[in-house]
């Protein structure tokens, strides 16, 4: 009997196959430095949009995930976490630069003790992604403009100092050890979709010329610095995990080579975990766009990287997961055995299915197809902005206590967003004026 026979079979008789095989299925459990993950299901970053002003978590954050807690996830990334709260990318974004919000922090964190869940808060800095009007100023490696059809949204940012990225180094530092004292697990450095880790690995984004830009062994030294300065401001049994774009799908942008490079280079030095994905706002391929270009194998076995991940496995050591696609079961455990990765990331469905981790652990696929989320306005469905926010509106019910709707009107969402965000960059600048 052939394995993909097998997957095609009842799930009872496959799930008794691979036990009796010692082949990985996603209920096995797995460890890092001294972390049990009690099963490869991990939840992928995603936005929550439902801190404060001041970027304050609260009760929402802890409601939303003592659901995915309690429905049997075996890891948790949160959404972005902010290291400067001059830099937010959107409004509603958790902020971690001083000590402020330890005590619910620590809550947040107890959640997942007492589920038996991991959870890495996912630290990031937007350099030139956030819209116009939210901070003072967008910074970024270089002042490289946005293409036309996101330049209306997006300014052209300033080129950071020196003195500045070495600061932005250490703001990493110091939300990780933060991170450790609340009592989370680990962080998520995150690299990918077009934030300030990522500008500063794309030759399209980073124009410099000393150290931090160039060669991709310049570019690639600010993410080896954060990841260096975190490791020195946290414990030996800290988890530091990184997310990386196997490709950003622009013309001009990192190359394949370039990107195993920097793969090989962060491996080297000891990070735990590498979360594959791709694409940036302008790019959205990490949302499943039409721009990623995929092998029809790769379509068949669901998952959007998972041709990028076989390859990179070959050249680096550390744990890898892969987000995006999944679906099934089957497709699931014949990614783990396939050897190309040791997790399986899932984002959006986990919004419209809080109790997913347990159907699938017992043999039940996604219930709910992901589809792209269109207002009928094209110039807001060209952008990815609503596989974001349509999302957040369902953490929020989710974190109320209340059940995820799949049948939620994109434009209604669309409409909310633009008013929140219209009020917070008139406060922004009222703000502004104030401390001028």
């Amino acid at each position: 009997m052939t394995l993909t026979s097998i997957f095609n079979s009842n799930w009872k008789n496959n799930s008794d196959f691979l036990k009796e095989k010692n082949m990985t299925q996603i209920a096995d459990s797995i460890q890092i430095r001294n972390t049990t993950f009690k099963n490869r299901l991990i939840k992928g970053a995603m936005s929550e949009a439902l801190a404060n002003d001041a970027g304050q978590p609260n009760q929402l954050h802890l409601g939303l995930y003592e659901a995915w807690a309690i429905g049997g996830l075996g890891c948790a990334i949160t959404g972005n976490v902010m290291v400067d709260i001059r830099a937010k990318n959107e409004p509603g974004v958790v902020v971690a630069e001083s000590e402020r919000d330890l005590v619910e922090l620590k809550k947040w964190a107890d959640i997942g003790k007492q589920y038996g869940m991991v959870q890495l808060i996912q630290l990031s800095h937007p350099g030139r992604q956030c819209p116009k009007g939210l901070n003072k100023e967008t910074v970024a490696p270089s002042a490289v403009p946005f293409s036309p059809m996101l330049a209306t949204m997006f300014g052209t940012p300033r080129e950071l100092r020196e003195d500045e990225i070495l600061d932005i180094i250490q703001r990493f530092a110091k939300a990780a050890s933060i991170c450790e004292k609340a009592g989370f697990e680990g962080v998520q450095l995150h690299g990918a979709h077009g934030y300030l880790i990522s500008q500063f690995l794309s030759p399209l984004t980073n124009k410099r010329q000393d150290q931090w830009g160039g060669s991709i062994e310049n570019r690639m030294r600010f993410l080896l610095e954060i990841y260096k300065a975190v490791r020195e401001a946290t414990s030996e049994n800290f988890i530091i995990s990184v997310k990386l774009n196997s490709a950003d799908f622009q013309r001009g942008g990192i190359t394949e080579e370039d990107v195993i490079t920097v793969f090989k280079a962060i491996d080297a030095v000891g990070i735990d975990l590498i979360e594959i994905s791709g694409g940036t706002y302008e790019a959205p391929a990490m949302a499943g766009a039409k721009s990623e270009k995929r092998k029809a194998s790769t379509i068949a076995r669901e998952a959007y990287f998972l041709d990028f991940a076989e390859k990179i496995r070959q050249q680096v050591t550390c744990k890898l997961m892969v987000t995006g696609g999944f679906r099934t079961v089957a497709g699931m455990n014949a990614a783990l055995q396939s050897g190309a990765c040791d997790f399986i990331g899932i984002a959006r469905p986990f919004a419209v299915e809080t109790d997913l981790a347990n159907r699938l652990i017992a043999g039940q696929d996604v219930k709910y197809a992901v589809k792209p989320i269109k207002t009928g306005l094209p110039f807001v469905d060209k952008m990815a902005i609503m596989e974001i926010i349509w999302y957040a509106a369902q953490f929020r019910s989710i974190g109320k206590g209340k059940k995820p709707n799949p049948k939620l009107s994109p434009l209604l969402v669309f409409l909310n967003y633009a008013k929140g965000n219209i009020k917070a960059v008139i406060k922004g600048q009222v703000n502004s004026r104030k401390s001028a």
